[in-house]
């Protein structure tokens, strides 16, 4: 039976990389196509095909939704050869199905791997986070905070001015409290429409995307994968699971949720060294989106490793 140990990220990694590409690819023909569910489906199919060809026992912690709910790529889905180590998956086969049907920047397909039991079984609830870079003593800001001390926190541990801080927040009703207050001291703010993973991801290098932190409530599922990625780039995130109804408590319940009000933090959400890996599907700040040309495609995907900090950028071109 494979145990912990026998994960091997180096030799999985690749492996990794090449199960991101495959569901972006799938997806490139329903870029700006206007279909969300024909662009995911694309995607999961993929997704599902290249990861059981990978030698592992895997188990998808983080996916699609519950097993009525996806036929593919279910919570609870064993995927993988059979033979290898048994890891825990967390995907998200295309995150952004509207940015990609509207040809708006940041689709990603993403997934990260880890030993079995290293991850958070996160429902398919709503989780307020909190993130920002490497670099700052543990806690510098916290969800307990106001928006306001968040800001103010920060801005004091960079030495700057709240006036210099970019904080990202997704564009709902339920935060036009917080963006006002935001912006009451001062700083910046950079809404998205979707896709809150690339959001918490671009706080592990604001000198390249120019966002300090993000805040708000998203995705509980996506929370996890956010984990995975700064757990391999630096930076930390803090999470606390909402519900919102004794359904969705009843799901958290379920995965073994038992104190709905903790806080978790980056390594109690990835408890052990994760792979991770996101391929572009339309243009954003991360890596650049699918470029379609004459008899190939080509690809961009960002492959990270938390053992050895390693953050590779690769080009892939696929022929067509």
């Amino acid at each position: 039976m494979a145990t912990k140990q026998d994960f091997n990220d180096r030799m999985l990694s690749l492996g990794l990389a090449r199960v991101s590409e495959a569901a972006a690819i799938a997806s490139a023909d329903l870029i700006g196509r206007g279909d969300e569910k024909a662009a995911d489906q694309a995607a999961v199919d993929a997704m599902r095909t290249q990861l059981n060809m990978l030698d592992i026992q895997g188990v998808v912690v983080i996916g699609e939704g519950e097993r009525d709910e996806a036929p593919m790529l279910y919570i609870g889905e064993e995927v993988g050869s059979g033979t290898g180590p048994g890891v825990d998956i967390a995907l998200d086969p295309l995150e952004g199905t509207t940015l990609t049907a509207k040809d708006m920047p940041n689709a990603l397909a993403v997934i990260a791997m880890g030993p079995r039991g290293s991850m958070l079984h996160a429902p398919d609830t709503y989780m307020d986070k909190l993130a920002i870079g490497p670099g700052f003593e543990h806690g510098v800001v916290t969800l307990d905070m106001t928006p306001t001390e968040r800001v103010t926190a920060l801005a004091a541990a960079k030495g700057c001015a709240p006036s210099d801080i970019t904080v990202c927040i997704l564009e709902r009703p339920r935060h036009q409290e917080m963006i006002e207050e935001v912006r009451a001291t001062g700083a910046a703010i950079r809404l998205i429409t979707d896709g809150d993973v690339a959001g918490v991801m671009h706080c592990a290098e604001p000198e390249i995307t120019g966002i300090d932190m993000y805040m708000g409530q998203g995705g509980a599922p996506e929370g996890v994968l956010a984990a995975s990625a700064l757990k391999c780039m630096g930076g930390q995130i803090f999470g606390r699971l909402l519900f919102r109804n004794d359904d969705e408590r009843g799901r958290a319940a379920k995965a073994g949720i038992t104190d709905f009000d903790r806080i978790y933090t980056r390594d109690e959400m990835v408890t052990e060294d994760v792979i991770f890996a996101a391929t572009g599907v339309t243009d954003g700040s991360l890596v650049a989106g699918i470029k379609r040309e004459v008899g190939h495609l080509t690809t961009e995907t960002i492959l990270m490793r938390s053992k050895t900090g390693s953050v590779r950028r690769m080009v892939y071109r696929n022929p067509r």
